[in-house]
């Protein structure tokens, strides 16, 4: 086992359940991190970043944001997850110290890549995500884009949610990204994944073309899956939607992937 599944935690400190901390280099990762914080009414968490870049995600509730002189206050824009419109979130500069309150309950993911740029910290508007429909047929899915090459905030970092309907398949056909090409960018990748009724799980498979790396996972609600190299298909089983986050970074920002031929197919089918 390549120790590719993360299983959420409950660890509670000072009115905060800790569900996920992966740190960059404590991990099969060396390039990514990803934390996931519920903060009660009253909670604080602070943190000082250097030799990386962060991004901090209202998944849901309201939070406050202080980064140096600057306020973003009581930003988030969902009371559940499920709710499926893109919310706030805060790019987090290299170098620079954060803090995070909460006036009411809250949950925070926070993502994190090595850089040594030192960019600027800016608040992320709802309303600036580029949101898109992808796939057809059993392939459908929903995608908020929060992070990356095209709006030219962070250095390194992408973060995009995805959500996918009951018994439909996510990022399928299987694709990859895991070496510099002109048709391929080496990204790690995590996925935070929740599903709507808490109960649920959903699979995900880990692989390379010579099987080397070969990991079928039952994931469950709060767990990551930590992606290294190779192909990484989600599949949805039927009466449960599924939200996932992705934390991508890597040596360059730009993202290019490569699907695996044997299954590209299916872009084509007429039948559905």
């Amino acid at each position: 086992m390549a120790n590719l599944l993360s299983k959420r935690m409950n660890l509670m400190c000072d009115n905060i359940r800790f569900v996920q901390n992966v740190e960059i280099g404590n991990s099969i990762l060396k390039y990514i991190g990803t934390k996931v914080i519920e903060m009660k009414r009253g909670a604080k968490y602070s943190a000082s970043l250097d030799g990386c870049e962060a991004c901090i995600v209202v998944l849901k509730g309201k939070a406050n944001v202080y980064v140096g002189d600057k306020k973003y206050e009581n930003i988030g824009t969902r009371s559940n997850i499920f709710d499926k419109n893109p919310t706030d979130s805060v790019y987090i500069a290299n170098k620079d110290k954060f803090t995070i309150t909460s006036d009411s309950n809250n949950k925070i993911l926070i993502a994190y890549a090595l850089t040594n740029e030192i960019k600027k910290s800016q608040l992320i508007l709802a309303h600036d995500n580029l949101c898109e429909d992808r796939g057809k047929g059993m392939n459908k899915r929903h995608v908020n884009n929060m992070l990356g090459p095209s709006n030219n905030i962070s250095d390194k970092l992408i973060v995009v949610e995805v959500y996918t309907d009951e018994a439909n398949w996510s990022s399928y056909p299987p694709h990859k990204h895991d070496v510099d090409s002109d048709e391929e960018t080496l990204l790690e990748e995590i996925y935070y994944h929740e599903m709507d009724k808490p109960q649920g799980f959903v699979f995900q498979r880990v692989y390379t073309d010579d099987l080397t790396l070969d990991e079928t996972m039952t994931v469950c609600n709060e767990d990551l899956v930590l992606v290294p190299k190779g192909y990484h298909p989600v599949g949805v089983p039927y009466g449960y939607n599924s939200y996932y986050l992705n934390v991508m970074a890597g040596p360059t920002n730009n993202w290019k992937f490569h699907n695996q031929k044997e299954h590209e197919w299916i872009l084509e089918r007429e039948d559905v």
